[in-house]
């Protein structure tokens, strides 16, 4: 029997991927045919482990390997500064991991920030890529209804600069739909994580500084991706507007688009038990 711990399932690699050499964290769990790689988003203090531990018993369950990756500047995973563009410095890190593991093909799960690593990985690396499913991020570009930057990604973005309790809690208080759940305790851990890699967060800024638009628009791009593609997106999300949901299901040939209400940008926690079984259909699915 698989337990699913963070501890016992940390690992490490080392990548040398396009110019990328780095030390990669990720963890692994299970043991199946089939892969499902999952990448977390941009918040202060983010892991694949805190986007998707609620996500990863029914997977394995299910027979699948599931493999939780910590993006460069993240986590366990070495610092970095980004000039570029993120979403591909992200995918490069993917293919270093797939490389190393001896992974041929996989799934890929992408919140936000690990939308957009999904995205760039599917459409550097289509023969690598069996299905894909992203939640609030994916593409780039600007909304047609909300200003941009968004109220969320402004406080993310502050809080990155000033991490306090104060600028943390105003962060969550709009990041789910409903933040009751969110006790001071919890957020008070969250914050001490957030102050364990002080580097991270310093290297978050100064690559905003030196190019404000850390993810592209793969909009002209999005009709080349083969793979099938389940978007699942927050109708209420204040961090990536809805609309960029519908530009991804508008383009990707063969995607479709699962919307909840009273969904802020975190759907796979807010509704994991509907979104566990979303996942698990949908890869099934021939």
């Amino acid at each position: 029997m698989t337990v699913i711990s963070e501890e016992t399932s940390s690992r490490f690699v080392d990548i040398n991927e396009n110019g990328l050499a780095l030390k990669i964290h990720y963890n692994d769990f299970g043991q199946g045919d089939e892969t499902v790689i999952m990448l977390h988003g941009s918040g202060p203090g983010a892991t694949s482990w805190a986007n998707f531990s609620q996500n990863v018993e029914p997977l394995v369950k299910a027979g699948y390997r599931v493999i939780l990756l910590d993006s460069p500047g993240w986590g366990k995973s070495d610092p970095i500064v980004v000039t570029e563009s993120r979403s591909h410095v992200n995918a490069a890190a993917v293919k270093g991991l797939v490389d190393a593991l001896g992974i041929q093909k996989a799934h890929l799960i992408g919140n936000s920030m690990g939308g957009h690593s999904a995205t760039a990985f599917t459409l550097d690396n289509p023969d690598r890529v069996g299905k894909l499913i992203l939640m609030g991020g994916g593409t780039g570009g600007l909304s047609t209804f909300t200003p941009m930057p968004t109220e969320g990604i402004k406080r993310l973005q502050g809080l990155y600069r000033h991490p306090t309790l104060e600028n943390l809690r105003a962060m969550m208080d709009i990041f789910v739909y409903d933040a009751s759940s969110l006790t001071d305790e919890l957020l008070q851990q969250r914050l001490t994580n957030i102050l364990d890699r002080q580097d991270h967060l310093d290297n978050f800024v100064k690559s905003l500084e030196l190019n404000p638009r850390q993810f592209p628009d793969f909009g002209a791009r999005l009709g080349t991706i083969t793979a099938p593609t389940l978007i699942m997106w927050g109708r209420d999300d204040r961090f990536v507007p809805m609309d960029a949901a519908l530009r991804l299901v508008t383009h990707i040939p063969q995607a479709e688009l699962h919307l909840f209400n009273r969904c802020g940008h975190w759907v796979q926690w807010e509704h994991k038990d509907r979104f566990n079984a979303l996942v698990l259909d949908f890869l099934a699915a021939e």
